[in-house]
C-alpha cells in the first residue's frame, strides 16, 4: 500500500517539524512540507491524506503583513469539509479555529510561557486520539494569542487555568493544540532569546538546558504515542470520532 501522504503548512521558520515530522516518518506517513512565506499554497488537498499546520510568531489574522494566512485557513477549512485528519499547533490551532467560525484574540492574561500542564476535559475521555492520554499531561505553551470561542459544534478536549481553549476537535478527525508537541529545548532557547518580554512570564528554571531536556523527554512519552494514533487515523486504521466501527478510506 502506498505511504500517505500528509500537507504539512509551516508558517515560520522558527518553528520546524522537528519530533513531530521524526515520529511520522517513522510511522510510514510521507510528508510534504510547505514553506508558506516562500513558496504558494496548494489549490486544493487533491493527493493529500491528511494536514498538519504549524506554529509561527504572527496572528491568525494577520493577513497584511503576511497574506498567505487566508491560504493557510482555506485550506484548513478544505480538511474539514474533506474529513481529513488535521493536526493544528499554536498558530495552526488559532488558525483553525477562525477557518471554522471560531474566534482568535490576544489573550486578555497575558503570555502563557513554560513547561505547563493541560486538562483534559469530559469529551477527551471517548476521543480517539485524546482518550489514552494521561489527565493532565505535560506540554510547552509559549503564547499570547488564544481561541476565544471555539467552532460551533467542536468538541473541548484540554484546557488550562489561564488558557481554557486548548485542545478541541472540529469535526470528526481536525484537532487544534494551543500548545506545543513538537518542539526540541534548542527550538525553545531560540524563542526565548527572540521575544524575551515573552519568555520573562516563565519560571526562570524553565529555561534551564537540563530542565528542557528532562521536560521534552516527558513530552515524548507522552505525545509520540498520540502522535502514532493520528498516523493510524490517516491510514484508516483508526476510526475518527463518531465514526466507530468504520474506517475512511484512503484518498
Amino acid at each position: 500500500m502506498t505511504a500517505p501522504r500528509l500537507l504539512v503548512l509551516q508558517p515560520s521558520q522558527s518553528d520546524p517539524l522537528a519530533k513531530l515530522g521524526e515520529w511520522l516518518e517513522a510511522d510510514g506517513v510521507e510528508l510534504h512540507l510547505v514553506s508558506l512565506k516562500d513558496e504558494p499554497a496548494p489549490e486544493n488537498l487533491d493527493g493529500y491524506q491528511g494536514v498538519i499546520c504549524l506554529g509561527g510568531e504572527m496572528g491568525a489574522l494577520d493577513d497584511l503583513e503576511h497574506p498567505w494566512l487566508a491560504d493557510a485557513r482555506r485550506l484548513l477549512s478544505s480538511a474539514v469539509a474533506k474529513r481529513l485528519p488535521t493536526l493544528a499547533i499554536c498558530l495552526g490551532a488559532q488558525l483553525l479555529a477562525a477557518a471554522t467560525g471560531g474566534q482568535v484574540r490576544k489573550g486578555p492574561q497575558g503570555p502563557e510561557v513554560g513547561v505547563l500542564l493541560v486538562a483534559k476535559r469530559d469529551a477527551a475521555g471517548t476521543d480517539p486520539l485524546f482518550a489514552d492520554l494521561p489527565f493532565t499531561p505535560d506540554v510547552l505553551q509559549f503564547h499570547s494569542d488564544e481561541v476565544h470561542l471555539l467552532p460551533p459544534g467542536a468538541e473541548h478536549l484540554a484546557a488550562s487555568p489561564k488558557y481554557p481553549n486548548q485542545a478541541f476537535r472540529v469535526g470528526t478527525s481536525a484537532y487544534g493544540l494551543q500548545f506545543h508537541i513538537e518542539t526540541t529545548p534548542e527550538i525553545v532557547l531560540n524563542w526565548a532569546a527572540k521575544d524575551p518580554e515573552s519568555a520573562a512570564c516563565a519560571r526562570p528554571h524553565h529555561f534551564d538546558q537540563d530542565f528542557l531536556a528532562e521536560a521534552h523527554r516527558d513530552f515524548e512519552e507522552v505525545w509520540q504515542p498520540f502522535v502514532a494514533r493520528f498516523a493510524k487515523l490517516v491510514r484508516g486504521e483508526l476510526s475518527p470520532a463518531g465514526c466507530l466501527g468504520t474506517q475512511l478510506p484512503l484518498v
